[in-house]
């Protein structure tokens, strides 16, 4: 009995030591936080009560870094028919906000943007600023820029804006290629202009081609992060953080048979946004290097028809004449299955991998021919051959009009008793197709107060020229005088 009773006392005395020590280390908290392996000190992953996952740390860091989008198209396009402007207070209507006929009703779009540089550049989604007149960006502390579009990518829906502003906060970028299957994510945006609107996940999926980018020459790439946090329209242009607080991917998509949110959304992976926006900031554009091959998918079919024990990859269907890979030494039926050492098992992975690099440089290329393993080394050309990179030159004042002029024949100018003039031979994407109905035929005859009787005329009018322009010319098919008035800047 009396062991037994100095047993019980010890384990006692264990006990209430073990439980002093438990309070002590803090361990009887509800939350517990575990530090990750990480290169950023401060990077938290936390798991509440019952062990979910809290996402404070990130949405605290990641929110400032998001801003709100306002687009605005079609502000100041007229096309009344009228006197010419009489005095000072007529040349004001033409800029103001006076009843003109036909105006065209302002419209408005909204998305997001993440600030990646602490002096003002913002990435978002080319959709959410194509052809806008004005882009508003309101920043997380509410206070709002007038934004300037620096360059846009179509094929990959990403453009890159800025604002005159410093020290602004920034989302750093992760990689992506370091994203996994399952690992959790978090969306920020504003979607249905809810500002600053957090939603988490997990990814669903990686390299997802979903044909949403349509491009005229076949060279949008496509290998979403496919999540399924709740993304909404106004979500466009915002991040997909990892839990480290880093940017792995800009919210471009949605899978829905609504307009909203119905299980899926999609991202452009980080290592894609950094290259295109470094090529923006540096080159004007985007410099894409191309292999110069029709590809598809390897499958199990075509795999038993080559006789190959794998059935992933991209199947090397046809070459370019002059393309880098035909240069090379690739060959049709060639199965590419790793691209500098990183294994590719679809078509986006390799147009992801691939349009990362610029005209001239070298990727290496693990490929199986006839059952064998082969590398080969290709240098990329651009698409017209270049293996070097091409600064765009800053567009002039005439080339944002976005028209092709050409001289009035002299017996147009005695039928219309005119001097001279610069006729629109056609009429592309530019100021002038956004903000007048001026079409093919039209004749320009005056720019401001500067007379025109060339298509010389034009260009030495808009030199220098600031805010407001009015341009004057006659329809030939009437010869009625009409006047137009836009913002060149």
């Amino acid at each position: 009995m009396k062991k037994i009773v100095i047993t019980l006392l010890i384990a006692l005395v264990g006990g209430v030591a073990s439980i002093g020590l438990y309070k002590l280390a803090g361990f009887d908290k509800k939350e517990i936080i575990f530090q990750q392996v990480t290169s950023s000190p401060s990077a938290l992953t936390r798991f509440g009560e019952g062990g979910l996952a809290d996402f404070t740390v990130v949405a605290e860091k990641a929110n400032p870094a998001v801003v709100h989008i306002k687009s605005t198209f079609g502000t100041t396009r007229t096309s009344e028919r009228r006197r010419p402007p009489q005095s000072l207070e007529d040349l004001f209507d033409f800029f103001g906000e006076s009843p003109f006929e036909n105006r065209r009703i302002p419209q408005q779009g909204a998305g997001s943007g993440v600030i990646i540089s602490s002096d003002g550049y913002i990435v978002t989604n080319n959709h959410v600023i194509d052809n806008a007149d004005q882009v508003e960006v309101t920043l997380f502390d509410k206070r709002s820029y007038k934004g300037t579009i620096v360059g846009t990518d179509p094929s990959t829906d990403l453009a890159l804006i800025k604002i005159n502003e410093k020290d602004l906060p920034t989302l750093p970028f992760g990689n992506s290629d370091a994203v996994r299957v399952g690992e959790w994510v978090v969306a920020v945006g504003n979607p249905f202009n809810l500002t600053s609107t957090v939603t988490a996940g997990i990814v669903s999926a990686k390299a997802r081609n979903i044909n949403i980018l349509r491009s005229q020459d076949n060279s949008a790439i496509e290998s979403f992060i496919q999540t399924d946090a709740a993304v909404n329209p106004g979500n466009s242009g915002g991040a997909l953080v990892n839990m480290n607080g880093e940017l792995i991917g800009i919210n471009t998509a949605i899978a829905s048979q609504t307009g909203s949110f119905a299980g899926y959304s999609f991202a452009v992976p980080s290592n894609l946004v950094k290259k295109v926006t470094e090529d923006i900031k540096k080159f004007g554009s985007v410099q894409r290097g191309y292999l110069g091959i029709i590809i598809r998918n390897l499958d199990a079919k075509l795999a038993k028809e080559l006789d190959l024990n794998i059935t992933e990859g991209v199947y090397v269907d046809s070459l370019m004449p002059n393309g880098s890979a035909a240069a090379a030494g690739v060959k049709p039926q060639d199965v590419i299955i790793k691209v500098d050492g990183t294994p590719v098992k679809s078509v986006p992975e390799l147009q992801e991998f691939v349009g990362r690099h610029r005209p001239g440089d070298v990727v290496t290329l693990l490929l199986i021919r006839d059952g064998k393993e082969k590398e080969i080394k290709v240098t990329l050309k651009a698409k017209d051959g270049r293996t070097e990179v091409a600064k765009s030159a800053p567009q002039s004042k005439f080339d944002l009009l976005g028209i092709e002029l050409e001289k009035v024949s002299e017996k147009e100018m005695k039928r219309l008793g005119i001097e001279g003039g610069a006729k629109v031979k056609s009429v592309g994407r530019g100021k002038i197709s956004k903000h007048t109905d001026i079409r093919e035929g039209f004749i320009i005859t005056r720019i401001g107060n500067k007379i025109v009787k060339s298509p010389e005329d034009v260009v030495k009018a808009l030199e220098g020229a600031k805010g407001g322009i009015m341009i004057e010319g006659i329809h030939p098919d009437d010869g009625e005088v009409q006047y137009y008035a836009f913002g060149i800047d």
